[in-house]
């Protein structure tokens, strides 16, 4: 497929999408400069914790989510046209260090915008560990350019 349009989504498909992976250098560098709590940039303290271990700000979960998001709009050439926001965010279980979760892109909703060539998904997107367990799930809108042929 040489670029993927709004036409070419369909309600209920599921889009694998690049797994993410966090080193324990990058968890601390990025709650350094946005989330500087315990449990994301003390080893040490985050061992004793709640969460047992040194564990992403959910920040940083939903910049990996975009991430892969984005690095999957680029590959297949995806049209998109950006997004009005989310409907809802949910972090689940803490994203560790080392471990590597997989994610798909659900398409939940489709309409074509009354007003503009474009159409509007309504997805959701979910990244879980290796044993299944959901890190992290959000519900979202997009925005995506109909095909040419598609907009008169």
């Amino acid at each position: 497929m040489a670029k993927w349009y709004f036409e070419d989504f369909e309600l209920g498909q599921r889009i694998a999408l690049p797994p993410i992976r966090v080193s324990p250098e990058e968890i601390v560098a990025f709650a350094r400069e946005y989330d500087p709590q315990p449990m994301h940039i003390d080893p040490e303290a985050a061992a004793r914790g709640h969460f047992g271990g040194l564990i992403a700000s959910g920040w940083h979960t939903a910049a990996l989510m975009m991430r892969s998001l984005a690095t999957w709009f680029r590959e297949a050439e995806v049209q998109s046209l950006g997004s009005p926001g989310v409907k809802e965010m949910r972090w689940l279980t803490p994203l560790r260090p080392d471990v590597g979760y997989a994610g798909h892109f659900e398409v939940r909703e489709l309409r074509r915008a009354a007003s503009r060539p474009m159409g509007i998904v309504g997805q959701s997107t979910v990244f879980a560990d290796p044993a299944g367990t959901e890190a992290f799930r959000v519900a979202g809108i997009g925005f995506f350019a109909c095909r040419p042929e598609a907009r008169a």
